[in-house]
């Protein structure tokens, strides 16, 4: 796949490539395409903005605590709440839904005993957390964001993977995904 610094270069070399072969077909990289438009949800739409960046500011102020990480799976059952993904952005989504999936653990661990006696629940960062997830319009926002960005989502992982090419289903599955999303 190409990278934004030697994009040109990519260019450059199609261009030369297809004026020499006739017959050569050019695709750009399906993964950098579809990390593009999940990029532009992100950017381009404020309630993506937002709820992505609410989703790092939970994320970021609970991983980086160690007692907070041992409160949450206390509550969650053990389970994490990050999973990686194929690209930065696909990993934003897959943390929100990890959110969304933990919603009950959330609202328990900060409406507990642990939470409220813990020194974290004084912080500002503390707080706030606590105000987005006792709020019902993260939530809400969470739906709203997987429900557009799923069907990327889904493709980028069927194109990432290996077991397949994707050059033959991948304009249908493109098709597909638009209409899911619209």
């Amino acid at each position: 796949c190409c990278s934004s610094w030697n994009e040109s270069n990519y260019k450059a070399a199609e261009k030369l490539l297809v004026e020499k072969r006739k017959r050569l077909f050019w695709m750009p990289c399906v993964v950098d395409n579809i990390t593009l438009m999940l990029e532009d949800f992100v950017n381009k739409l404020q309630i993506y903005g937002d709820t992505v960046a609410n989703g790092r500011r939970i994320a970021s102020y609970m991983y980086s605590r160690s007692s907070l990480i041992a409160l949450l799976h206390h509550f969650a059952k053990g389970k994490d709440l990050v999973k990686p993904g194929v690209t930065k952005f696909a990993t934003c989504y897959l943390t929100l839904k990890g959110l969304y999936d933990k919603k009950g653990a959330w609202e328990k661990m900060f409406s507990s005993k642990q939470w409220k006696s813990s020194f974290f629940a004084g912080t500002t960062g503390g707080k706030v957390a606590k105000s987005i997830v006792m709020g019902d319009k993260f939530w809400k926002s969470i739906m709203v964001c997987l429900k557009g960005a799923n069907p990327l989502i889904k493709l980028l992982h069927l194109v990432s993977s290996d077991t397949k090419p994707a050059i033959g289903f991948i304009y249908e599955e493109m098709k597909q995904a638009k209409v899911k999303i619209q």
